[in-house]
């Protein structure tokens, strides 16, 4: 779909202004010599070609199109990776287990490097064009928002890289200037505090959405001011260490929060972006425009050309499940939800779980037929809504990076901390989110905690119901320093759920289904079309014991508790089973990369 980057025009033209050949160290990314850097960044056209080849970094396979998106995040009390246990491919990845040879771990970290040396030519030459000092107003304001942008980028390439590796190799400098591009590891705080810096420096240049009117998939302040949020929260959180190696967090970690509070309330303040009212309208609209009603998405990677290196394979590899004969087209998936996890949210009130959790597939006569418990795919990314109809696994739908109700759940979890109690701020920000959830049916949301304690505890669990799939959830345990926990609680609750006893104790083992037509594209007509056995309702369904035995007349049975078995908790389909804690939050570096660089060390998270 040509919806992205429409003032970023320059891709095909541009891209001969830097060599990006293959080279044999990861960071000998780029050769600067094609084109004269006199010539490049003495353009605006010319210097936005190269920025666009920042934002190229970001897609396909490699990047958010595919694994850095829904192999890496995976494998909490949300959603994990579907599939026996392998150490050597995506399954491995998805069960903390994976082996350095895992060549599921190549490409995305030398694709991230890659971006990074684009952005440091960028960063690097940008402020020495005369254009950007002596150019025209125009020129000059174009040429300090590109900058911006620039480092920006490079802040959240860092991250992604910090995040999945620990402690990783930076440089801050075009690689042809390094004496030596085998570098060793760099604290990832040191990396965070300069990040941190730059953010700051970028929102100064960066317009905000409303005075540029950009795509919300290029950077503007209101994307530099979230994501430096973002980043000081992880910087302010839990992380490996290895001096002692445990998982621990600085004792400046306030001064972080204190930063993320003041961002967030700056984008609140400003009252640019807002909630989406319907959160099927939201998820929809990363398959089309990338635009929604309530300017809820702050930033998103772009996705277009039907190739793997700039599209993405979303709602193939990922999403609902749809039969090759359907011909609504074909969609594998790969993502699997936690079947515990349909039952963390409010079974009447909460909008949010049937576009969450797709309970439902299209099968090869084009029926909507429900799915065993532990068949369920993430609902926010559907071929159907793309309206392509054929084969094709690379559909043009962007990944979302970061949205309004973040903001607000960030602000509500800063402000908590610092205050010691919910604010009414924090209460107002808190609410705002659950509210939305709870359209129709507000009287169900329940007391909002008045002590900080408690308070965590309800922002926790409304990230899980609000970003299922997003790829937030396993980040947000790591910095809370709660994955682990959650881990042992996740396997209790799918051992309860298996055995029917507890908050579990009415779930049936059986559904009973008369098939139909998947008659529109909307969720929630779907689900009240369902035919199901006693023309009961999806509620009344799933949380009471199956109404008979057998299959009756005309209705097809579908497996629910009774679909979970060991292998799908302790077993090799099962909830994180090669998790061992202060070792397996982070990932091992591909040996290949690990052998061209002999100051690299394989510090943790490997078989």
């Amino acid at each position: 779909m040509k919806k992205i980057y429409k003032s970023l025009k320059y891709t095909a033209i541009f891209t001969v202004a830097l060599s990006f050949g293959a080279c044999k160290n990861y960071l000998d990314l780029e050769n600067d010599s094609t084109l004269s850097q006199n010539v490049v960044f003495e353009s605006v056209a010319y210097t936005e070609g190269i920025l666009t080849g920042v934002y190229n970094q970001l897609q396909g396979d490699n990047g958010y199109g595919s694994r850095v998106s829904i192999l890496y995040p995976m494998n909490t009390d949300d959603f994990k990776t579907s599939g026996d246990y392998n150490s050597l491919d995506r399954r491995g990845i998805g069960q903390y287990g994976a082996h350095p040879d895992n060549v599921e771990l190549d490409g995305p970290f030398r694709q991230l490097y890659k971006g990074i040396e684009r952005a440091n030519i960028c960063i690097k030459y940008i402020p020495l064009s005369n254009i950007y000092t002596n150019g025209t107003a125009n020129e000059r304001a174009q040429m300090r928002k590109m900058l911006g942008e620039a480092l920006t980028l490079r802040a959240l390439i860092y991250h992604e890289l910090i995040r999945n590796w620990g402690d990783v190799p930076a440089h801050f400098e075009p690689a042809s200037e390094l004496l030596d591009v085998n570098l060793a590891k760099t604290d990832r705080d040191e990396i965070y505090n300069i990040l941190i810096e730059d953010l700051r420096v970028a929102s100064e240049l960066v317009p905000w959405k409303s005075e540029s009117n950009d795509p919300v998939t290029r950077i503007t302040k209101n994307a530099i001011k979230a994501l430096r949020a973002r980043l000081a929260l992880a910087r302010g959180g839990y992380a490996l260490r290895f001096s002692p190696r445990e998982m621990a967090r600085k004792g400046d970690y306030l001064d972080y929060y204190t930063i993320a509070r003041n961002e967030c309330k700056d984008l609140i303040d400003r009252g640019e972006n807002g909630l989406t009212e319907n959160f099927e309208q939201l998820f929809r609209s990363l398959h089309g425009s990338g635009i929604d009603s309530g300017n809820e998405w702050i930033f998103q990677i772009g996705a277009f050309g039907g190739n793997s290196r700039t599209d993405s394979k979303l709602g193939y590899s990922n999403g609902i499940r749809q039969n090759t004969n359907s011909s609504y087209g074909y969609a594998n998936s790969g993502v699997a939800a936690v079947p515990t996890y349909f039952y963390e949210f409010d079974s009447i009130g909460d909008q949010r779980r049937d576009i969450t959790l797709a309970y439902f597939e299209i099968d090869a006569n084009d029926n909507k037929a429900l799915v065993g418990a532990n068949d369920m795919r993430d609902g926010k990314f559907r071929k159907y809504w793309t309206n392509i109809g054929s084969t094709n696994q690379n559909l043009g739908i962007n990944w979302p990076i970061i949205r309004y109700a973040d903001v607000l759940l960030m602000f509500a979890e800063a402000e908590n901390e610092l205050s010691g109690a919910p604010s009414t701020d924090a209460v107002n920000a808190y609410e705002a989110v659950r509210r939305r959830g709870f359209k129709g049916y507000e009287s169900r949301m329940g007391a909002t905690p008045g002590n900080k304690e408690d308070f965590f505890k309800a922002i926790m669990h409304e990230r899980l119901l609000e970003f299922g799939g997003e790829g937030i959830r396993k980040y947000d345990l790591i910095r809370w320093n709660k994955l682990w926990e959650n881990i042992q609680e996740t396997r209790q609750k799918m051992t309860d759920f298996k055995d029917g006893v507890g908050r579990y104790a009415h779930v049936p083992e059986y559904i009973y289904q008369a098939l139909n037509k998947v008659i529109t594209s909307d969720v929630t007509v779907n689900r009240d079309d369902l035919q199901l056995y006693g023309g009961v309702d999806v509620a009344t369904a799933y949380f009471t014991p199956s109404p008979v035995a057998t299959t009756p007349a005309g209705y097809v049975r579908k497996d629910w508790r009774i679909h979970v078995k060991d292998a799908q908790i302790t077993g090799s389909q099962g909830i994180a089973i090669k998790f061992v804690p202060n070792d397996r939050e982070l990932y091992p570096i591909f040996n290949g990369i690990l052998n061209l660089n002999f100051k690299l060390t394989q510090d943790a998270g490997h078989e």
